[in-house]
């Protein structure tokens, strides 16, 4: 079940999101727009709250219940710049908006988009670890917490691999290219 609940929230946050811009954009209506975005994180918080009753019911952790928490993670470190994102293109492309500067690919400012890339990267693994600690505890038994404790032990890996590439750009920047 929260395996079919996670992607629906996925569904939701997005469909929350859009309805939201087409709303400010294309029917010129801001506060209901805004109201709609609001509520994309509420998705979030519904899952959480059928993630723990899951396991207060007596589920075993399994994968989904660690996905559950690493995408709450990702959602509170990345889901306001990707709404962010979307709200500048939507007002260039339907509101006379100006033009969603390109990000830079070379440099000392790619450099620092890396490194905060990689910083957002790192709230995310600690709430969603945060997460997945409590899932741990409120479960109190290791062995059916492990796939959990697994979770945390492969994002970690992850999140070390992602550090290396994010800050080679700091010790190594791309060249900036010459302009003819």
């Amino acid at each position: 079940m929260i395996g079919w609940l996670i992607i629906g929230c996925e569904i939701g946050f997005w469909v929350f999101v859009l309805g939201g811009l087409i709303t400010r954009y294309l029917f010129k209506q801001k506060k209901a727009g805004a109201l709609l975005l609001l509520l994309a994180p509420i998705v979030d918080l519904i899952l959480l709250a059928a993630t723990i009753i899951d396991i207060r019911q007596g589920a075993e952790a399994g994968f989904v219940h660690g996905l559950a928490a690493v995408y709450l993670g990702g959602t509170v470190a990345f889901g306001h710049r990707m709404i962010q994102w979307a709200d500048e293109r939507f007002a260039y492309r339907f509101a006379n908006g100006p033009k969603p500067e390109a990000k830079p690919k070379r440099g000392p400012a790619h450099a620092a988009r890396e490194r905060q890339g990689w910083y957002r990267h790192l709230l995310a693994w600690v709430v969603g670890c945060a997460l997945l600690v409590g899932m741990i505890l409120l479960i109190n038994d290791a062995e059916k917490s492990e796939a959990l404790q697994l979770w945390i032990i492969r994002w970690a890996i992850i999140l070390g691999i992602d550090f290396l590439i994010s800050f080679s750009y700091t010790a190594w920047p791309r060249p900036e290219s010459k302009k003819v």
